[in-house]
């Protein structure tokens, strides 16, 4: 397995917000987590990303080495791990070419950045022909485009989403998430959180429910979208 989490606990200001929770992610899998607001969906993958405190007792492994040895930084420029966060926290006084080139700033294998740079605006036309545009003029699907590019950039190994449809409109959303296979068959591995439940179990290759911070169900997309529970909960019946 390309990530192990075991037994991960996290808590904020003394309240717990994930309760032992275990899960794992093979190389080139898509894999997907659902759950109400408020679950610990966002912060399973904070954790991941070493921007929040575990609890002792708390184990993640990426390909073989210890996540918590590393700082959040490291992750990144190191493991190449990348992180798109709700909300998508781009430079706004940015133009699209400079979000994605300042992503590049820590990584070491300078010739593979070009290439990579061509690979996202092939996946993404649309920031090819606003490269010179500042980021804060662009439209809600655009910012997320870029986000997403910009996550890329900055290393690809995993890529870890967070609400990547969230504010997109149908067709924008759809678009996106052909993109994010795009992204996949080029070798990068994706964990997703999403609201949606019902995309992104068609999405993904399995999933995770998560309630109140404990892992309730587990398996595989098909059998979830069959899951009379899920379909109640989750799938508006």
């Amino acid at each position: 397995m390309q990530l192990v989490v075991e037994n991960l606990h996290v808590a904020y200001d003394g309240i717990k917000a994930l309760h032992g929770i275990s899960l794992s992610v093979d190389r080139g899998e898509i894999v997907c987590m659902i759950g109400a607001n408020g679950a610990g969906k966002s912060t399973a993958l904070r954790a991941i990303s070493r921007l929040v405190p575990v609890q002792q007792g708390s184990r993640m492994r990426f390909e073989g080495k210890d996540l918590l040895r590393y700082a959040a930084e490291k992750v990144v420029s190191m493991l190449g791990i990348s992180h798109v966060p709700e909300g998508r926290r781009l430079f706004g006084n940015l133009t699209v070419l400079e979000n994605l080139r300042l992503a590049t700033f820590a990584r070491k294998d300078r010739g593979q950045i070009k290439q990579d740079l061509e690979t996202v605006f092939s996946i993404f036309p649309r920031l090819k022909e606003r490269e010179s545009q500042m980021s804060v003029t662009l439209s809600g699907g655009e910012q997320q485009m870029l986000a997403v590019g910009r996550a890329y950039m900055t290393g690809h190994r995993m890529m870890l989403l967070d609400e990547p449809s969230m504010g997109l409109a149908p067709l924008t959303m759809r678009a996106m998430f052909d993109a994010l296979k795009r992204i996949n068959r080029a070798g990068a591995t994706i964990v997703l959180v999403e609201q949606n439940a019902r995309l992104a179990l068609k999405f993904a290759r399995r999933g995770y429910v998560i309630e109140n911070g404990h892992i309730v169900l587990e398996g595989a997309s098909d059998t979830l979208l069959a899951d009379p529970a899920v379909k109640k909960a989750y799938l508006g019946g």
